[in-house]
């Protein structure tokens, strides 16, 4: 898969439930780490932090909104049970994303919405628990994005393996420069 993706948390409360959401992270292979507004304890968090995500995972704290900073190309997708938000099922993943998490009782700050490129929400009937949502947005990215065999029909494993990744031409560096210079299709002649 190309591109990356981290996950992290905006003024949350609970240190096992970040802790439980980088020890997710970590095994959906995420690549950083954060947290916004919130102090997160390594030792309280490590009690449910089992995998150590913290030493394996680049981890970032920010202060406020304003310090949160992304790779250049990084779209922040707010997770938020909003009206207006995109349903998971249907939100198509940006390669390069951070997702953020709101805190628990409460919702994403007015600052952070502002910030985000896109929201999106779990199609549930009410907020679960911060590192489920997260677990949730971690595996449809993985869905959306991985190559696996398509589902079966009926109950049961797929009808079909997967089929061999073919590998296309190589692009060569003339080739793209002269496909870029060359004139668009519409163009008159």
């Amino acid at each position: 898969m190309r591109g990356y993706f981290g996950i992290g948390v905006e003024r949350i409360s609970k240190t096992r439930n970040v802790g439980a959401l980088f020890r997710s992270a970590h095994a959906f292979n995420a690549s950083f780490m954060f947290t916004v507004a919130a102090a997160y304890g390594r030792r309280e968090g490590g009690k449910s932090d089992t995998s150590d995500a913290l030493g394996h995972v680049p981890f970032y704290s920010f202060p406020d909104v304003d310090s949160l900073l992304l790779p250049k190309g990084c779209q922040l997708v707010g997770v938020e049970l909003l009206d207006a938000a995109i349903d998971l099922p249907s939100f198509h993943h940006p390669p390069c994303a951070a997702y953020v998490m709101g805190p628990e009782r409460a919702s994403l700050s007015a600052a952070m919405v502002a910030r985000c490129d896109h929201m999106i929400k779990i199609p549930a009937r009410f907020c679960v628990n911060v590192s489920i949502a997260g677990a949730i947005v971690m595996y449809d990215r993985l869905l959306s994005q991985g190559r696996f065999a398509r589902r079966a029909h009926r109950p049961g494993p797929p009808a079909e393996p997967l089929p061999k990744h073919v590998f296309g031409d190589p692009v060569f560096r003339k080739k793209m420069d002269a496909f870029l210079d060359a004139p668009p299709l519409d163009a008159p002649l």
